[in-house]
């Protein structure tokens, strides 16, 4: 995307004579204003401090550095002020030449030059200072306390405590300085800082201690730091008894880094960040910036040029096209206690788990967070859906990417209400027994040049090695997955959605193309391993720390691999080695984009064409067992001219509404979990656009076929409800003794008949029949100690839209052998349907 300006179109870097109002909260205002009127007509009374006179209304003496009283005489401090704002000289009892802030303030303390050296002044001004906290602010020297401050188009500062007020000298370029004669530094002081028409009363952001301990540098320089977000970023806070935020960002390239913002017309000049040692970090804490604040990082190149940067670990962001972060804290009280507490009762791979594909902002255009909420768990638990997917909810610039290109990877978009919105969301969905999972995306990034490419001018997150770096596919940045520190910002993101938000579990995006150094990739465009090999060791690390970090801080969270390849061993255990010699990667789930392919190259064939390319519907029992598999039939299959799941049927409408019926219940009988995306519960014909999401107008009443797509909505219905109920539809789904074939090779009758198995051992029989003919008495094989059936679904009822042929009486064995069993059944089955039957 082309980038954008922060929010207020540019940073004003010269000229600017306005203050940041945010520097005081409400509460200083007040204090402020009359601090003004005191500089304004000196009318406090005179005080003594540490035996010092201070100079009282209308005294003066000379400037600092010049010759002055005597020991115990009134000396004036160092500082200076300059015409009033309208031009004119000060008049009589206002602050001029000499003046200590015209009101009382002890006197300055010997000869000596306070203010900062011309090669930290350099630095400070260019942006490369690592250390601004050992220069600016309240530090000791021979003769006292030197106060240094740095304020770009301050008129004056005045240091003000509890027992004194000073004027500083202006030592030019915005920077101030005066030398008080104290024994200590102050414990709390504030700076009055003059600006045109206003006075402004802060606390000094350089005088207060780091905020990051020892602990969580040394966390941070292993790249085990589980709880980055907590160190990282932006974080309102108190630090020494203030509250104000404190600014942390990771940038080790960068020669200085300055915080800009809202809060100084994103000039961030006069707020420059300091370096920890050698962690890479730069840190400042600044008191009275609170939630709502608009910020970025100003960072100084290795090559001298600057960048302006929004915060990799922002909790918030301005809504794009706009692309500042912003500071966020949390006020969200969970409800959901009940359901976290038993979602972990039971692995996925052992529960019924049926998915709802949902891209948030399309859904139902228009609806924020809080509207979707009062919407969509309504929706989804009425279907009787077990868990809702969501689309990428992380903030990306461009909306035609699905949120598939990130950018914000700790911050919901900002496109549908603010973070705790999207928790909101979350809870209401808990609250009525639906799981929330959410697709992640740690396999690139977009290159836009405020967010995280080359983000303190060199390669940092991305591979230094252009060729690795670079995705072939997308046009982006592949991550540096080598790289500690980049490990970690993945890592702890993927437990931060599931630990700050109670997401319940994470699809992982595009995994194929993060674990092959040749994805994509011609020869010579790639690199061996140090092995000689494809895979990339890296990234095969980097996911199994993740699911064995998420897995252990997070019980009953699943997550789910789109893996499109037939990588050994992605839903094995970490620490059991495969033939491949590589340990599992550690996930719950695995879509099966095989049995999706080929299930759906079958039925958009003509029924009469199907007997060749009947196996395509059994090869996916070859390998049924060898990961625990999602049946995924999700947005990328009804999108680019690859047609609505219902228009990939074949035949006249009739007929395609009862293919994808027949389908669907296929689908939900198979070994393995099952997803449908949005639009597809109801037959929707036309492909899915992110501009206009579903046509709901399909089921308005007054429409003259709504009865057709009700049809296929209650079916979904009714597979989600009866598949709860029974548990050999999912109890042993990852077991092959919970899957027998009945037939498997009845190519000609188009015909797939096969028994799930529940844990105790009761059947259920499915039958699809992809043959618009109707079979009456199709003799089928079954176990002998069941003494009867009875259907408990058909796809060909009639109020799903089909021609009602069913079997109504329970269906009792014969005593003859079939399909290599002592007993069998007769059936009639209907045309382009399944049928389920279960012991009567």
């Amino acid at each position: 995307m082309t980038p954008r300006p922060p929010s207020d179109d540019s940073p004003k870097k010269n000229g600017a004579k306005k203050p940041a109002a945010a520097e005081k909260t409400p509460t200083e205002r007040p204090k402020a204003k009359k601090a003004a009127r005191k500089a304004a007509t000196g009318t406090a009374p005179a005080k003594t401090v540490e035996g010092e006179t201070v100079l009282g209304q209308g005294e003066s003496g000379p400037a600092a550095g010049e010759p002055g009283p005597g020991q115990g005489e009134a000396r004036p401090g160092p500082g200076r002020r300059g015409p009033a704002a309208d031009g004119t000289s000060p008049g009589p009892g206002e602050a001029g030449p000499g003046r200590i802030g015209g009101s009382p303030g002890p006197v300055a303390s010997g000869p000596g030059f306070a203010g900062v050296g011309p090669a930290d002044r350099q630095r400070l001004l260019d942006g490369t200072h690592h250390d601004p906290h050992g220069v600016l602010g309240a530090h000791p020297v021979p003769d006292g306390i030197a106060f240094r401050a740095f304020r770009p188009y301050a008129l004056g500062v005045t240091v003000v405590t509890d027992d004194l007020r000073a004027e500083l000298r202006d030592d030019g370029d915005g920077f101030f300085s005066g030398l008080l004669p104290l024994r200590a530094v102050p414990d709390s002081y504030r700076l009055l800082v003059t600006y045109e028409g206003t006075v402004l009363e802060t606390e000094d952001a350089y005088r207060f201690l780091p905020t990051l301990g020892e602990l969580d540098l040394h966390l941070l320089g292993e790249g085990r730091h589980e709880e980055l977000w907590r160190a990282l970023g932006a974080e309102p806070m108190e630090q020494q008894g203030v509250a104000g935020t404190r600014f942390t960002v990771w940038a080790p390239n960068a020669r200085g880094v300055r915080l800009a913002g809202s809060f100084n017309f994103w000039d961030g000049t006069g707020h420059p960040m300091r370096s920890l040692g050698s962690s890479g970090v730069w840190e400042l804490f600044v008191p009275a910036i609170g939630e709502g604040e608009l910020y970025k990082f100003d960072i100084t190149r290795p090559d001298g040029s600057r960048t302006l940067r929004a915060d990799p670990m922002a909790r918030r962001t301005e809504t794009p096209p706009h692309t500042s972060s912003i500071v966020h804290a949390s006020h969200h009280v969970w409800q959901d206690a009940e359901w976290l507490a038993k979602r972990a009762a039971r692995p996925a791979h052992e529960a019924p788990f049926s998915v709802y594909e949902v891209h948030l902002p399309s859904w139902r255009p228009g609806l924020t967070y809080r509207q979707l909420a009062d919407q969509l768990p309504v929706y989804v638990s009425d279907l009787g859906f077990t868990h809702v997917e969501l689309m990428p909810v992380a903030e990306h610039p461009f909306g035609g990417s699905w949120g598939y290109q990130v950018t914000g990877f700790y911050a919901p978009t900002a496109r549908l209400g603010t973070p705790d919105d999207f928790k909101h969301l979350v809870d209401a969905l808990h609250r009525v027994g639906i799981g929330v999972l959410m697709d992640w995306v740690p396999a690139h990034f977009p290159r836009d040049d405020w967010a995280l490419a080359e983000f303190d001018g060199r390669p940092l997150y991305e591979h230094a090695d252009p060729q690795r770096a670079d995705h072939p596919d997308w046009g982006t940045l592949e991550f540096d997955y080598g790289r500690r520190e980049v490990r970690n910002f993945l890592v702890a993101n993927a437990t931060y959605w599931c630990e700050e938000f109670h997401i319940d579990g994470l699809r992982v995006d595009a995994v194929a193309s993060m674990l092959y150094l040749d994805y994509s990739r011609d020869p010579g465009q790639w690199t061996p391993n140090e092995h000689g090999g494809r895979e990339n060791l890296d990234a095969v690390a980097f996911l199994q720390e993740m699911n064995a970090t998420v897995y252990r801080r997070n019980p009953g969270v699943v997550t789910i691999a789109e893996e499109s390849t037939a990588w050994d061993g992605v839903t094995r255990a970490t620490h059991h080695i495969g033939p491949g010699g590589f340990g599992g990667l550690g996930f719950g789930l695995k879509w099966n984009m095989g049995w999706m392919h080929d299930s759906l190259d079958y039925v958009s064939h003509e029924p009469i064409h199907r007997k060749y390319h009947h196996n395509e519907m059994t090869f996916s029992m070859v390998y049924a067992y060898s990961e625990n598999y999602v049946l995924p039939i999700s947005h990328d299959e009804v999108v680019h001219g690859k047609r609505s799941l219902v228009s990939k049927m074949p035949g006249d409408w009739w007929q395609q509404r009862a293919n994808l019926r027949a389908y669907l219940a296929f689908m939900w009988a198979h070994p393995g979990k099952q997803l449908l995306f949005m639009g597809q519960e109801f037959a929707q014909g036309a492909e899915w656009s992110e501009a206009h999401g579903p046509d709901w107008w399909l089921l308005d009443p007054a429409y003259g076929a709504e009865a057709d797509h009700r049809g296929v909505r209650d079916l979904v219905r009714d597979l989600n409800t009866t598949y709860q109920h029974e548990p050999a539809l999912w109890e042993r789904d990852t077991d092959p003794s919970g899957f027998t074939w009945v037939t498997g090779d009845a190519a000609d009758d188009n015909v797939f008949a096969f028994l799930r198995h529940a844990a105790d051992g009761t059947p259920l029989l499915a039958v699809s029949h992809f043959s618009p003919a109707v079979r009456h008495n199709y003799r089928l094989g079954v176990p002998e100690d069941i003494p009867a059936w009875r259907e408990v679904l058909n796809t060909d009822t009639a109020r799903y839209g089909g021609s009602d042929v069913t079997n109504p009486d329970p269906v009792k064995p014969e005593p003859q052998g079939w399909h290599g069993r002592p007993a069998s059944i007769q059936l009639t089955l209907p045309p382009l349907a399944t049928v389920w039957l279960r012991p009567a």
